[in-house]
C-alpha cells in the first residue's frame, strides 16, 4: 500500500536553504547588532581617512588583531546597504576594526546597518574620538567648497567653528617650503602652518631662508617669535601696514589692533625725543628657555613668583602658564627678543 505523502510542517515550501544560510545571522539580542561575513563588507572609498593615517599603520593595526583575536570586536562596526551590489556592505564607520578582525583571522564582524549616513557623519564621528589628521580634514573641506557648499555651511554641518574651517582650506594652498614642511611632518599645527602662511605672504624670503634650518624647531613659541622679530623688522625699516581685518591666531588680536599699538608706543617715544644707541653688550629683551618634564618652556619674568625658589613658566608648544619650582627645571637658552 502507497501512503500519502504527509506535508507536515510544509519544508518543501522554504526553497533553497543555502540562501538562508547567507543571510546575516542576529547576535542573539533583540535590536542587536547583525554578525556579518567579512566577506560580504567593502570599505568606502570615499572615507576621510587616508592610507598613511597613524591608525592604519601596521603597529597599530597588530595591537588591535591581537586584542580582536582575544576577546573580539566588543563595540560593532558601521555599515549601509551597497548602493550597486545586492547583498554587499559598504563601512560607515569601523575600518580599524574590519581590517584587524581580517588580520586575527576571525570571519565575521559584529555590525548595525544604518542607510541613513553620509560623509560628513563620517567626518564628525572622527573629529570626535581625534582620528582625522589635519590634512585629512582639509581635503574633506575642499570635496565640500567643490560641490559649492560655503564654509559656513560646512562648519555647521561638522560641528565646528568657521574659523576651524577657514584655518584648515589654508591648507589645501600652501607655499612650496610650507608646504615641504608641512608634507614632511616637521609642523603639523594648523595654528603654527596657518601663522607661517600670513609671515610668509609679506616675507617670502626671510620665510623660505627660517624653514631652510633643518634644526628648527617649528612651534607656536618659535613662530610666535619669528613673527615678531619680522614685525620689529618691518617697523624698523617702514615697512607696509598689515591687513587691518586678520585675525593672529597667536595673539588672539586683529592686525589692526596689533599696529595700533606699536603706533602709540612709537608717538610716545618720538615726543619724549630721546635717541638711545644700541648697546652691542646689552640684550633689548630676555627670553629664558628652560626644560621642563621634557618640554620647552620660557621663563615669565613680569610675574611675581609665588615664593622663593619659585617661578613662573610658559609651555612653547601650547601656551599653558604655570608655577614651578626652579630646581625642577633646565636652563636651555638665554636669547634676545
Amino acid at each position: 500500500m502507497i501512503r500519502p505523502i504527509m506535508s507536515g510542517l510544509g519544508l518543501d515550501s522554504l526553497g533553497d536553504l543555502s540562501d538562508l544560510l547567507n543571510q546575516p545571522v542576529m547576535d542573539g539580542k533583540t535590536n542587536g547588532p547583525l554578525q556579518l561575513s567579512l566577506d560580504l563588507i567593502d570599505e568606502d572609498p570615499n572615507q576621510p581617512r587616508h592610507a598613511d593615517n597613524p591608525g592604519f599603520s601596521k603597529e597599530s593595526l597588530a595591537e588591535l588583531a591581537e586584542t580582536i583575536e582575544d576577546r573580539g570586536v566588543k563595540s560593532p562596526i558601521s555599515v549601509r546597504e551597497h548602493p550597486k551590489v545586492e547583498g554587499r556592505y559598504v563601512i560607515n564607520h569601523g575600518a580599524r576594526r574590519f581590517r584587524a578582525s581580517r588580520i586575527a583571522g576571525k570571519d565575521s564582524i559584529p555590525a548595525f546597518i544604518d542607510n541613513d549616513y553620509s560623509e560628513a557623519d563620517q567626518v564628525i564621528e572622527n573629529l570626535q574620538r581625534n582620528e582625522l589628521t589635519a590634512r585629512e580634514i582639509a581635503d574633506f573641506i575642499g570635496r565640500e567648497l567643490a560641490k559649492g557648499k560655503k564654509k559656513s555651511e560646512i562648519a555647521r554641518e561638522i560641528g565646528k567653528s568657521p574659523a576651524f574651517v577657514t584655518q584648515h582650506v589654508v591648507l589645501l594652498d600652501l607655499p612650496d617650503p610650507i608646504a615641504t614642511a608641512f608634507s614632511t611632518g616637521r609642523a603639523n599645527d594648523v595654528t603654527v602652518i596657518n601663522e607661517l602662511v600670513k609671515d610668509y605672504k609679506k616675507n617670502p624670503e626671510q620665510v623660505r631662508l627660517w624653514l631652510a634650518d633643518e634644526s628648527q624647531e617649528l612651534t607656536r613659541g618659535s613662530v610666535k617669535l619669528l613673527h615678531e622679530f619680522l614685525e620689529d623688522k618691518r617697523i624698523h625699516d617702514g615697512g607696509e601696514v598689515n591687513d587691518s581685518k586678520t585675525v593672529n591666531a597667536l595673539a588672539g588680536k586683529t592686525d589692526a589692533e596689533t599696529g595700533e599699538r606699536e603706533q602709540e608706543d612709537q608717538k610716545s617715544s618720538d615726543a619724549k625725543k630721546i635717541v638711545k644707541l644700541d648697546d652691542p653688550e646689552k640684550l633689548k629683551k630676555a627670553i629664558i628657555h628652560v626644560n621642563h618634564d621634557g618640554r620647552l618652556a620660557r621663563l615669565i619674568l613680569t610675574r611675581r613668583p609665588p615664593a622663593d625658589g619659585w617661578a613662573w613658566l610658559k609651555y612653547e608648544d601650547d601656551g599653558h602658564e604655570f608655577e614651578a619650582e626652579l630646581t625642577t627645571v633646565q636652563l636651555v637658552a638665554l636669547l634676545e627678543g
